[in-house]
């Protein structure tokens, strides 16, 4: 295959001047003759552009020339405040553009009042919480749908989805059993889109939390708080926990912005991570590794997760008709906010969910 740097070699200019060149590239400033010449060269050689190769892999594949929608059940700020549901749709796109798709449209929930499903859209990708009933109203002639972090009637639809339960199980007991009785626990209020309304429930994280704290007589309604999955909500959440005293010697946050925000709390009123307060939290966003104190939490593959969606989708596509539901492991991540690097592997300490 061609390289930009043959053509490069051939075309006497540097390898930049030649993608761009070959990306059209408008902003390039470059004499016509240069321009025409590298794209002779290109020619000459036989390089075809990355959108020539989707589109050429494209019209070799059946599959690829169904169109498929995504829908997006959470808001623009949901997806900037916590990149977990950025990274599934990043796997998600990352997957298309593998496979050399093209033909895919992105709606998000909140936008549909004034936004409708393309009437060509037969196969649909849905990220998050949104009710069958729903649906069927977006679009009565969708043949396929994906769930990705969530499932409706396993026996009709394929779906992605992790254990939230096990998953929490892992970050919960991880502090009971480095010896932390008083846990707190701060956390996100879960919807479901229905109508035009949204169904508040009580999200799994916190569910386990309070069976499991409860099993063992530890539960304090008083350090158990609930906001929004922001980072100014974990910030907020912290501070009501500080000011109300006798603060736990530990907490579970539901999701690592939460945690980031928790923390930076805790730090403007002098407590030191994890000395004065350990932290466990959830998904391993970036942002966990390079907080102030790097975070342990829950690591959620959610890149993986949009990429299963993907190919579950082409699958269906290509004629299967019995639905999947894929459960994807998820790992617990030590670093410093738990006070201690008691691992949790195949060849270390052996795991207790207690």
């Amino acid at each position: 295959m061609t390289t930009i740097k043959e053509i490069a070699s051939r075309s006497k200019v540097s390898s930049a001047t030649v993608s761009r060149v070959l990306n059209n590239d408008e902003t390039l400033s470059v004499a016509k003759e240069t321009r025409q010449k590298v794209l002779e060269v290109a020619k000459e050689l036989g390089y075809k552009t990355m959108q020539e190769r989707r589109s050429a892999k494209t019209q070799g594949n059946s599959e690829s020339s169904a169109k498929i929608g995504i829908l997006l059940c959470h808001s623009l700020d949901e997806e900037l405040n916590d990149s977990f549901f950025l990274s599934i749709r990043q796997g998600i796109e990352q997957e298309f553009a593998e496979k050399g798709i093209a033909t895919t449209e992105i709606y998000r929930l909140s936008n549909l009042h004034s936004i409708k499903l393309s009437d060509d859209i037969k196969n649909l990708i849905v990220v998050g919480r949104i009710g069958a009933d729903v649906l069927k109203k977006l679009g009565e002639d969708i043949q396929n749908i994906v769930y990705i972090n969530h499932d409706v009637d396993e026996d009709k639809y394929d779906s992605v989805v992790f254990d939230f339960e096990k998953a929490s199980l892992r970050a919960i007991c991880h502090l009971l059993n480095l010896g932390y009785k008083k846990i707190g626990f701060i956390g996100g209020q879960e919807r479901e889109h229905l109508n035009d309304s949204k169904v508040e429930f009580e999200d799994k994280r916190a569910w386990t939390f309070k069976k499991v704290m409860k099993e063992k007589g530890l539960f304090n309604p008083d350090a158990y708080f609930i906001g929004e999955f922001f980072m100014a909500d974990g910030y907020e959440l912290m501070k009501k926990a500080i000011e109300k005293g006798d603060l736990p010697e530990a907490f579970f946050c539901a999701s690592d912005a939460m945690a980031v925000g928790a923390m930076r709390a805790l730090q403007e009123k002098g407590f030191s991570i994890p000395e004065d307060v350990a932290i466990v939290s959830f998904n391993d966003i970036p942002l966990a590794q390079f907080a102030s104190t790097p975070l342990t939490t829950v690591k959620v593959q959610t890149e993986e997760m949009g990429r299963l969606g993907v190919k579950l989708m082409l699958d269906r596509l290509k004629g299967r008709d019995i639905p999947l539901k894929v459960t994807v492991p998820t790992e617990l991540v030590v670093r410093d906010s738990c006070g201690e690097k008691y691992l949790y592997s195949k060849h270390g300490l052996k795991e207790t969910l207690v």
